[in-house]
């Protein structure tokens, strides 16, 4: 894959969307496909599109990344994701909004830009490449101590 796409080097920030979803003590997290944070678990997510909430993003996207149907409920977390090249330019500027989502259906596969879908115990996640901004909430949210 190209590793410029479309939201590398922007011109404003990018409002990126994420579903975490939790099912009998276990979250889901994807494989990243693209950059940025290539080939790192995080939270199910996307670009919201013009037009459209960002509930429903969170929905769309985790669907479209994993098969599985949730409902997104509260706002639960909140980050800016900021990531230069070798000479200072921003390649990457998003802020991310995470939801709380309540598990419907489905069972995760990778799709779309996520190369592999997964639920995952606390104690996994140790053994597993996350990203830092996944960790964080995850802390936040109080399923990571």
């Amino acid at each position: 894959m190209n590793e410029q796409n479309s939201n590398s080097y922007p011109t404003k920030p990018i409002i990126g969307v994420g579903a975490i979803v939790q099912k009998g003590g276990k979250v889901l997290l994807v494989k990243r496909g693209v950059e940025p944070s290539l080939g790192l678990w995080a939270v199910p997510g996307g670009t919201l599109k013009l037009g459209e909430s960002m509930r429903h993003c969170a929905e769309r996207e985790l669907f479209e990344e994993t098969g599985v149907t949730a409902q997104a409920g509260e706002c639960v977390y909140t980050f800016d994701f900021v990531e230069r090249d070798a000479q200072g330019k921003i390649k990457y500027h998003f802020v991310v909004v995470d939801f709380a989502a309540k598990y419907i259906s489905g069972e995760p596969q990778g799709a779309d830009d996520a190369l592999e879908a997964r639920w995952f115990a606390p104690g996994e996640l140790k053994n597993i490449a996350v990203s830092k901004n996944t960790l964080a909430a995850l802390r936040y949210i109080g399923f990571l101590t």
